[in-house]
């Protein structure tokens, strides 16, 4: 068994496809990222795409590396109270790591109910 390195963060992992069924290369996602979120990938640490071991399918997918998120996180929740920040923490998440692949976020996840 091969022991697991947890950022104890979200992890956003992702294929792309061909119309084929063939995996797409690194260059050819970002081909199709958002221009705004190449951007990003090209200056932000948090958004370096890399390729892991995908933890439950054991197959390699790519990832937007976790390495800042607890960072940036604090920065977006930081005026929240501890059960408002629990609540909104995916949905937060989601509209900042989904960007770099083009996910748009319902603004409902955001309405409290």
């Amino acid at each position: 068994m091969i022991p697991r390195f947890s950022y104890k963060v979200p992890v956003l992992y992702f294929q792309g496809l061909q119309a084929g069924g063939q995996l797409l290369t690194l260059d050819e996602i970002k081909k199709d990222l958002p221009p705004h979120s190449l951007q990003l990938l090209n200056e932000s640490k948090w958004t370096f795409i890399t390729r892991e071991e995908h933890p439950h399918l054991s197959r390699p997918w790519f990832t937007l590396h976790p390495c800042g998120t607890s960072d940036w996180m604090k920065l977006l929740l930081h005026k929240l109270g501890d059960k408002d920040r629990s609540l909104q923490y995916l949905p937060a998440w989601l509209s900042v790591a989904g960007q770099a692949v083009g996910l748009k976020i319902p603004l409902k996840l955001y309405c409290s109910s």
